[in-house]
């Protein structure tokens, strides 16, 4: 019973909020403190704390932690699932319907209108990014990183990690 009572009390939550994690933690507070009293407020409010402070969402960290807490591994992960389930959900769904109407001239449409979409937005992201490290290293050396990465990887074909591991060396020896 434990196990279902976790999936409801992760799953509900993130099924009604929008907005993403910090959007659902008053929500999973209701549950886990409120309904069900697994945890006080201040056990909640110190593991936001300690969820804050590191990496990926916190909404999914937030479960594995309160599920381990209350039932062991199993309640880790069911409260996680649980917590990416709506979304595992309404992405098959998405899936499902852009397949089953692929054909559809209105689909066929849609994807031809996504592509400039995201062709345009990863422009701004580089663009944004050259700037950015342009303002912090300079010219000179945003360009030796920049020629450097194209010969590795135009020329010599390497795998991209080999280029950002040389630019960090580089940042790191040069410009730290």
């Amino acid at each position: 019973m434990i196990y279902w009572d976790l999936f409801l009390a992760f799953f509900i939550p993130n099924i009604i909020g929008y907005g993403g994690g910090p959007a659902i933690i008053p929500l999973v507070e209701n549950e886990v403190v409120g309904r069900y009293g697994w945890m006080t407020s201040q056990q909640f409010a110190e593991t936001l704390a300690l969820g804050n402070t590191l990496p990926s969402p916190i909404a999914t960290k937030m479960a594995g932690y309160i599920g381990y807490d209350v039932a062991g591994i199993g309640g880790g992960l069911v409260a996680t699932f649980a917590t990416v389930a709506p979304s595992l959900i309404l992405m098959l769904v998405a899936l499902g319907t852009l397949y089953r109407y692929r054909d559809s001239i209105k689909v066929k449409s849609m994807s031809q209108w996504v592509r400039p979409v995201i062709m345009v937005l990863m422009g701004y992201l580089t663009w944004s990014f050259l700037s950015e490290g342009v303002g912090d290293a300079g010219w000179i050396h945003t360009a030796i990183i920049a020629a450097i990465a194209c010969v590795m990887l135009w020329r010599l074909k390497l795998h991209p990690v080999w280029a950002v591991l040389l630019g960090l060396v580089y940042g790191g020896f040069l410009l730290g």
